[in-house]
């Protein structure tokens, strides 16, 4: 299942609009703060599809009946720039394990490039739930190798692959190499282009770079 907030009115819309906004995102520290409340909103959104058991607490007057959520959560998100963004999620799911995976594009001489995974750390997943975050869903490829890589420790019951924006190529690419019953997506938007450096257009740029500065 595809979740665009683009589709519905929220405040997530503002958040989007201002890590496009070319004037905003000048300020590094607004820039990851909307990350992170996207990443705050989409778990929200998330939690509501989860496991919840009634259970009792005590409080200073008496016995109170609540539904808490039982779901086995993992947070796993591709380094470097997705770290806001898990961070965001984090504040909502603060019980659950983490995590991470470095993917990255090596480049050759002709502009064309690989996806490398260099190096994982994550708990087991089997039957548990995996969210998977990465800021940029461009061609798709990156993502869906990382999902790949994390299974050799366990099947998850089902995946949450967050977004703050992706491509209609990265789209199918994943709906293409992915179970559709095993994952859902959820994006702020899907913009329809790529550039031949495989940017998403109009997109925001790059997002690791405009988090945590450029790099060589």
């Amino acid at each position: 299942m595809i979740h665009n907030f683009r589709d519905q009115q929220s405040i997530v819309n503002n958040y989007i609009a201002e890590m496009r906004d070319a004037h905003v995102q000048k300020d590094a520290m607004r820039f990851r703060i909307n990350m992170e409340r996207f990443g705050a909103m989409v778990g929200y959104e998330i939690s509501k599809s989860l496991d919840f058991q009634n259970t009792e607490v005590q409080t200073p007057l008496g016995i109170a009946e609540t539904a808490q959520c039982i779901s086995p959560i993992v947070l796993a998100t591709i380094l470097r720039a997705g770290l806001p963004l898990n961070n965001g999620l984090l504040s909502t799911f603060d019980k659950a394990e983490n995590a991470f995976v470095t993917a990255y594009r090596k480049y050759h001489s002709d502009n064309e490039f690989e996806i490398k995974v260099e190096y994982m750390s994550s708990p087991n997943l089997e039957g548990k739930i995996l969210i998977l975050s990465d800021p940029m869903l461009a061609t798709g490829s990156s993502m869906v190798m990382s999902y790949k890589a994390l299974l050799k420790y366990g099947k998850p019951k089902h995946t949450h692959i967050v977004s703050i924006l992706a491509s209609k190529e990265g789209v199918d690419y994943v709906r293409r190499h992915i179970n559709s019953s095993d994952f859902s997506l959820w994006t702020g938007d899907i913009d329809d282009e790529l550039t031949v450096q495989s940017y998403i257009v109009p997109g925001l740029g790059d997002a690791g770079d405009l988090a945590f500065g450029k790099k060589e």
